[in-house]
């Protein structure tokens, strides 16, 4: 079994640049800066901030979502999968990027600003079309002894 899991809170670095496609399909793309905060050690040497760059992509209804909602600067709770991708530049160099695919964000901004409303919940749909259906798992339970059994005669609570 492996798991491929991130979640992020950071600040947006650019305004999100959505795509939209001949099957109605979009994709949105933008950076998202984390800092963690620098330190003083115990022997006085100074640690800085460090700030880490990612590269979200979102699909389809997160896009639109993103479009209409995120901005630079926008406080963002991303989660999702880590995908690298390569490519060759110009040069005939290859190239690798890595992003984070995300499936569900939430803005995290105190209020929102007047030229934009609050936001709908932000949680990609689920693909449940895709997906083989199983008959639900059923579990039997065989009892052992009755339940005046089980209880003391001090206690009232049946556990």
């Amino acid at each position: 079994m492996s798991i491929n899991k991130v979640i992020l809170v950071g600040n947006v670095g650019k305004d999100p640049e959505v795509r939209y496609f001949d099957n109605g399909g979009s994709v949105a793309n933008f950076s998202l800066a984390t800092t963690e905060k620098g330190y003083t050690a115990a022997n006085g040497t100074q640690v800085p901030d460090r700030t880490e760059w990612h590269n979200v992509v979102l699909w389809r209804g997160l896009a639109e979502i993103a479009e209409k909602y995120v901005r630079k600067g926008s406080k963002l709770y991303v989660e999702g999968k880590i995908r690298t991708r390569s490519y060759d530049d110009a040069s005939g160099n290859k190239r690798y990027v890595t992003e984070i695919w995300g499936d569900n964000i939430e803005l995290l901004d105190k209020k929102p600003t007047d030229s934009f409303p609050p936001p709908p919940p932000l949680t990609s749909e689920p693909q449940v079309a895709s997906r083989p259906s199983q008959p639900p798992v059923v579990e039997t339970v065989t009892p052992v002894g009755s339940f005046e059994e089980k209880v003391s005669g001090d206690d009232d609570l049946p556990f």
